[in-house]
């Protein structure tokens, strides 16, 4: 009787780790919102390290947030100052949006995810710089507070992360929403945190999270709920939030 060789277990046990962690890997097929927001950004910081100086700095000073602008220009502003990176850790944003951007959108699809991106990033920036255009409109602030570089996609982050530890449950939910706050006040630490750009980027990032906590966490997690309650064999409702 012949013997049949015994399969190659622990090559099969690597390949099906290696595969367990690409997984989480942003992705076209399965978050298509996340690989293709990444792209975009790897695009624009590129564009920024190669291309002309001062081509670089109008387009940037055109997408900026910053009081000035965004009373001259508030839907270029507010449109265009998620497309940059205020430097080049572009990998770090990778990292940060797997964790992050992706699961819930894995768990919501794209649309819904971007919906809550989007909504964080301009209601954060409304609620931060429309305060100094009233301060320097009273002449409390001088001009100068209005015109700061602002551009990025921090308060959309903060605001998916925040909706994703809503949806976390009993102790992990704590330790989530505890490392969001640190790392809120390490980023604010870690600039001048007297200047007025940090205090409005503190109170910018402190909102997004809150924001996506406190409003979107259970809206999302009564969409959740609903789909679950589907029966078998019936399609999903088609309303969204």
């Amino acid at each position: 009787m012949l013997l049949k060789a015994a399969p190659p277990v622990p090559a099969v046990a690597g390949v099906r780790g290696r595969w367990s962690v690409l997984k989480f890997v942003p992705n076209p097929k399965t978050t298509p919102f996340t690989f293709g927001y990444l792209v975009v950004l790897l695009g624009t910081t590129l564009l920024l390290k190669f291309a002309d100086p001062d081509l670089t700095e109008r387009l940037l000073r055109l997408s900026s947030t910053d009081a000035h602008n965004l009373w001259r220009r508030p839907l270029t502003s507010l449109l265009t100052s998620a497309l940059w990176l205020s430097d080049e850790g572009w990998l770090a944003y990778v990292v940060i949006f797997a964790i992050a951007v992706a699961p819930l959108e894995r768990r919501f699809r794209a649309r819904r995810v971007a919906i809550v991106f989007f909504s964080g990033h301009v209601l954060a920036t409304l609620v931060t710089e429309l305060p100094v255009m009233a301060l320097i409109s009273a002449h409390v602030l001088p001009n100068s507070a209005g015109h700061w570089l602002d551009i990025g996609v921090s308060y959309g982050f903060f605001t998916t992360a925040g909706a994703l530890v809503f949806l976390l449950g009993g102790r992990a939910r704590l330790l989530a929403l505890a490392a969001t706050e640190a790392f809120i006040a390490v980023i604010w630490l870690s600039d001048d945190p007297v200047s007025l750009d940090s205090i409005v980027t503190l109170l910018g990032h402190a909102f997004a999270a809150h924001f996506g906590l406190l409003f979107w966490g259970p809206r999302l997690r009564r969409a959740s709920a609903g789909r679950e309650r589907i029966p078998p064999g019936r399609h999903e409702p088609a309303s969204v939030v």
